[in-house]
């Protein structure tokens, strides 16, 4: 299957974002269909500045408010090109910047 493109993904931001976010701003669930849960991981790349280097317990402190499961997060955010790591850095990749 064809990977859905971020900016065709985000037409639908604001009702993904409804339905998968608590009103604390916490992740419900990590959204199953991939046109979602980019939008979802849009949103949680808006966690980290482009050009800073973060490790990998600054990169989890920055998921944990969202989700317990940082760990497929992580492994989601990079997947999909939102961060790239390298030598226990992470850096942001991609993703929108507003």
């Amino acid at each position: 299957m064809d990977r859905p493109a971020l900016l065709d993904a985000l037409k639908d931001r604001d009702a993904v974002l409804r339905a998968f976010l608590a009103a604390d701003g916490s992740l419900r669930s990590i959204p199953t269909k991939l046109r979602k849960r980019l939008v979802v991981l849009d949103h949680l790349a808006q966690q980290f500045e482009p050009g800073e280097r973060y490790d990998e317990v600054e990169v989890n402190a920055r998921l944990r408010p969202f989700h317990p499961d940082v760990a497929a997060l992580r492994r989601y955010l990079v997947e999909e090109g939102f961060l790239d790591r390298r030598d226990g850095e992470y850096w942001r990749s991609g993703g929108t910047t507003s």
